[in-house]
């Protein structure tokens, strides 16, 4: 039995891999290189990290939100209530989301994270975030059908290039069973910037702003969704998505963001 010959190849197409394969090379030299000679800084004091983009200092400064708090708007309670006590802000002005879930509060590290991640193109710091948002929402992802971001209008999305929303959403996605469903909502129409506002022209300004398309329907019908956002303030944006989820009858809509404002502590009732 004769012997197997590889088939030759001709010196144009040696010529080519060894081409390909010295421009990985170089790449990966000059990727180290830059490392050493630009070292990542911590997006919120500067100093040289390796990794998350936060420096343990800095990391130490962030208001993880954990247990108590309440049930549904992730609110954190001085001291525990016991099971299903909700805050005042639940009783008193629910929104048309079921749960609210946050991983920090929205202080000056939380706030330069997500302003860089914003609008300095910092996306090398969605997955550091989205990974703590994972661990603050595991409830709501536990029944989830799908996650959705908070959708941008096509004109701001043009000028920034990506949604901030879908690149946490990403994240999630990558360390949780929950897949992301990017086109479903959209923003139909284009809205102020919320920053600066009343509550009351928050609401005014995204009423009626989103909406899911007749023919992307069937998708959330029935199904329990979670919005996601990078900051939860007012909460006049979310609770105007959810409006449009649920009438697109989406069985059920929660919300994880990053970083939610707590103005004080909360006392339940």
């Amino acid at each position: 039995m004769e012997a197997e010959i590889a088939p030759s190849r001709s010196p144009l197409t040696v010529f080519r891999h060894a081409l390909g394969a010295g421009h990985r090379a170089w790449k990966t030299a000059a990727q180290l290189a830059l490392d050493i000679a630009l070292p990542t800084l911590c997006v919120a004091c500067r100093e040289p990290v390796s990794g998350d983009g936060v420096c343990a200092a800095c990391w130490a400064k962030l208001s993880f939100i954990e247990q108590p708090c309440c049930p549904r708007l992730g609110i954190p309670f001085v001291y525990d209530p016991g099971p299903d006590m909700l805050s005042m802000e639940a009783i008193a002005s629910p929104p048309a989301y079921q749960r609210a879930r946050a991983a920090v509060r929205y202080d000056d590290v939380a706030r330069t994270l997500v302003h860089a991640l914003k609008y300095q193109d910092r996306t090398d710091l969605a997955p550091t975030m989205g990974r703590w948002m994972v661990r603050a929402g595991r409830e709501l992802l536990a029944g989830a059908d799908m996650l959705i971001p908070v959708p941008l209008h096509w004109r701001r999305a043009w000028q920034r290039r990506y949604n901030q929303s879908a690149a946490l959403a990403r994240a999630i996605e990558r360390h949780s069973a929950v897949q992301l469903q990017g086109d479903v909502l959209v923003r139909v129409r284009a809205t102020a910037q919320q920053v600066g506002l009343s509550r009351a022209q928050r609401a005014s300004n995204v009423q009626g702003a989103f909406k899911v398309p007749p023919d992307r329907q069937p998708e959330v019908r029935g199904r329990r969704v979670i919005l996601v956002d990078d900051v939860l303030t007012s909460g006049a944006t979310l609770d105007a998505c959810a409006r449009a989820l649920l009438r697109a009858r989406a069985a059920q809509v929660d919300v994880m963001v990053f970083a939610r404002v707590v103005d004080t502590p909360k006392t339940p009732i």
